[in-house]
């Protein structure tokens, strides 16, 4: 089955459980820009819209965007410093004894912990003193990433240390099936399976810019491929240059579009000299270049889900994505996009090149793609997770009348 669920309930007041008093703690979050930080946002707009109460807990950045909070948003912002590789990233600092005060001044119905980091580590541990309720997210696959900083002898270790955290909480939160399986093989315990969303009000193929092709030099046949992701060596970049110079001898006109920044980028610019580098894009502007292009080819193999491959999809593009992580679940081959076996490149280049060379043709696709993206609402995803935390209150309280 391609899609998250098979029944959508109508979200009504009638619904909607007590309102939650929720501590959420993660390393990244918007202004930063990167898939973490960018979900959790419209994870957290959705709790709030649903009526919670949301206390988030993150590092302070060196530049923080001005304008109106949400009702029903409290940010905390604790010390950190910049993360290697990665100037513009903040990681937090340990913080068990700020927290103990803070959540005991202000006790929280749950703690969610997003990210493994130091600060995550203090919530974890603060959370445990003050026996709180305690959830967390599993969104990157750092032990994957040991492969490609050529650093191997750092994977069980790696491993060993994510175990150990998330088999303190409660329960973790995965994106997938094939997610939650892999690591309850490693000895990872209590894993829910909690998909993605896409805002498809802001994700649309109503958003394509002729003026936007226009600057990129496209034409109105040409095809412009686009790529969208942290531009670091395990995002698999080298399969998009191979990828390039297979195109340029059998399609010369297309046009490559890559989003985004990291510590690869100065080497990417210098293997793909005639792609268009945008940096780092967010809001309006993304969802624009999505739009404007016609094709999405997105190499990654370290991804626990992959919201870029929706955001395509929504945006009407022909997706050529390996079989695996979001692209898995949502993506029928040939109907709604391109499935490439994974770790596969000789079919990846191959059937990116026949996406190209279809892509003006394939309205029926482009259009399915579209359909397929709506069914992954972030209202859906948030009354799961509230269903979660609901679920392990009700637990908790069954226990201290137990107890009593």
């Amino acid at each position: 089955m391609n899609a998250p669920h098979q029944h959508i309930s109508v979200d009504t007041l009638e619904d909607r459980p007590s309102p939650l008093r929720i501590a959420l703690v993660t390393e990244t979050y918007p202004p930063e820009i990167n898939g973490v930080a960018m979900t959790l946002q419209r994870l957290v707009n959705s709790l709030l819209q649903r009526g919670h109460r949301v206390q988030l807990i993150r590092p302070r950045q060196s530049v923080e965007l001005d304008g109106d909070k949400p009702q029903g948003l409290n940010q905390v912002l604790m010390r950190g410093w910049p993360v290697p590789k990665y100037p513009h990233l903040r990681m937090g600092l340990p913080s068990q004894g700020e927290l103990l005060r803070l959540w005991s001044e202000h006790r929280p119905d749950v703690v969610h912990i997003a990210t493994e980091g130091p600060l995550g580590w203090s919530a974890l541990k603060a959370a445990k003193k003050l026996k709180l309720p305690v959830s967390a997210d599993f969104r990157t696959q750092f032990h994957a990433y040991t492969e490609h900083y050529k650093m191997p002898w750092l994977r069980k270790p790696i491993l060993a240390y994510l175990r150990r955290f998330h088999n303190h909480c409660d329960f973790t939160m995965v994106p997938t099936a094939d997610m939650q399986s892999e690591l309850a093989g490693w000895g990872f315990e209590r894993l829910l399976v909690v998909g993605r969303g896409v805002d498809i009000g802001h994700f649309s193929a109503s958003k394509r810019c002729a003026s936007t092709r226009a600057e990129w030099g496209a034409a109105q046949d040409d095809v412009v491929i686009v790529s969208v992701g942290r531009l670091a060596s395990e995002k698999n970049l080298r399969l998009l240059v191979r990828a390039r110079e297979a195109l340029a001898r059998t399609h010369p006109t297309a046009k490559w579009v890559v989003v985004g920044d990291g510590p690869e980028k100065a080497a990417f610019m210098a293997r793909m000299p005639d792609a268009i580098f945008t940096g780092a894009l967010r809001g309006e502007d993304l969802a624009r270049v999505y739009a404007s292009a016609d094709v999405f080819a997105f190499p990654s193999l370290t991804e626990t889900f992959g919201n870029v491959t929706l955001e395509a999809m929504a945006s009407g593009l022909v997706v050529v994505a390996f079989d695996y992580a979001a692209a898995a679940l949502a993506i029928a081959h040939q109907s709604n996009g391109y499935l490439v076996p994974v770790g596969d490149e000789n079919a990846f280049v191959h059937t990116l090149g026949h996406a190209v060379c279809t892509a003006h043709a394939q309205h029926d696709l482009r259009r399915a793609a579209q359909q397929q993206a709506a069914q992954w609402s972030w209202s859906w995803i948030a009354q799961r997770v509230e269903s979660h935390w609901q679920s392990l209150l009700s637990g908790k309280q069954a226990e201290v009348e137990v107890v009593r």
